[in-house]
C-alpha cells in the first residue's frame, strides 16, 4: 500500500521518529489493516530520502511496540493495532468498540462472595458480608487484552452472564437506571503472575499495566471496584495534562 509518508528536515523532531510516528498512525487510523505488508525497506529510504539506518530505526521501535512483526520471507507486517485509552470514566468494552477493535469478553466467575476488607472498604459494605464478583478475559480481534475482576454491591443489578459477554458492564449499570458520576483511580506496573501470564498469553513474570478504580454513582454511593491488569504490548493510558492558571 503507497502510504503519504512526509519528513521535514528542519524539525528539531528526529526524521526515524517522524516516520514511526506516522505508521504507527496509519496502523492505529486502519490504513494499514492487520496483516498489511509494509513493504521494502531500500525502496522506503529512497523514496523519502532517508538512509536505511533511519528506517530501520522507525520500523524496529514499532516492532518494539508490538505493533509490526519482522517475518523470515515474508517481510514487515503489522499485527495489530494498540488501544490508547484516555483517562475518562469510560469502560474498556466501549474504549474498544470506539477504537473499531472489535470486542468480545468470556465470563470466567460470575458469583457471591464474602467481601474482603480491602473490597468492604472499598463499597463501604460490612467486612465478609455479600458482594458480586465478576472476573472477565476482555479479547480484541480474539485476542486476550485484559484480564478484570469486578466486586459491585448486593442487589445493586441482575449480573446475567449471557448479558455480561455480549455488553460492558457500565452498560449495563446505566441501563439499570444508575448514573455514574466519577472514580477514584490508580494505575501501575508490575510482573505477571502464571495465573495472569496464562490468562492474558503473555510470559510468566512479563510486565502488566494495573488499574484499579472504585466508581461512584450521582448519589456518591460506590457502584463498582474494579482490580484490572492489561498486556502493554496492546494497550496503554493517555494522559492530558494542563498547567494551573
Amino acid at each position: 500500500m503507497q502510504l503519504d509518508l512526509r519528513v521535514d528536515r528542519s524539525s528539531p523532531v528526529p526524521l526515524y521518529f517522524q516516520l514511526s510516528q506516522q505508521l504507527e498512525a496509519a496502523i492505529e487510523h486502519g490504513t494499514l489493516t492487520p496483516g498489511s505488508l509494509l513493504g521494502n525497506e531500500i525502496e522506503l529510504a529512497s523514496r523519502l530520502g532517508l538512509s536505511r539506518p533511519t528506517v530501520r530505526q522507525a520500523i524496529q521501535s514499532l516492532v518494539d511496540k508490538g505493533l509490526l512483526v519482522r517475518r523470515r520471507g515474508v517481510g514487515t507486517q503489522v499485527v495489530h493495532s494498540q488501544v490508547k485509552r484516555p483517562l475518562e470514566l469510560s469502560s474498556l468494552y466501549d474504549d474498544l468498540e470506539a477504537a473499531g477493535q472489535s470486542p468480545a469478553t468470556k465470563v470466567l466467575v460470575n458469583t457471591v462472595v464474602p467481601a474482603s476488607t480491602e473490597v468492604a472498604a472499598a463499597l463501604g459494605v460490612p467486612e465478609g458480608g455479600d458482594v458480586h464478583r465478576v472476573e472477565r478475559l476482555r479479547l480484541a480481534r480474539g485476542e486476550p487484552m485484559a484480564y478484570l475482576c469486578n466486586h459491585l454491591p448486593p442487589g445493586l443489578l441482575d449480573l446475567d452472564t449471557v448479558q455480561l459477554e455480549a455488553t460492558g458492564l457500565y452498560r449495563l449499570l446505566r441501563s439499570a437506571g444508575i448514573t455514574l458520576h466519577s472514580a477514584r483511580q490508580s494505575i501501575g506496573a508490575r510482573a505477571a503472575t502464571a495465573a495472569e501470564a496464562e490468562r492474558l498469553t503473555e510470559a510468566e513474570g512479563a510486565p502488566l499495566l494495573t488499574m484499579r478504580r472504585t466508581t461512584f454513582d450521582d448519589t456518591g454511593r460506590a457502584v463498582e471496584f474494579g482490580d484490572h491488569t492489561y498486556r502493554p504490548s496492546r494497550y496503554s493510558f493517555e494522559f492530558q495534562l494542563l498547567v494551573r492558571p
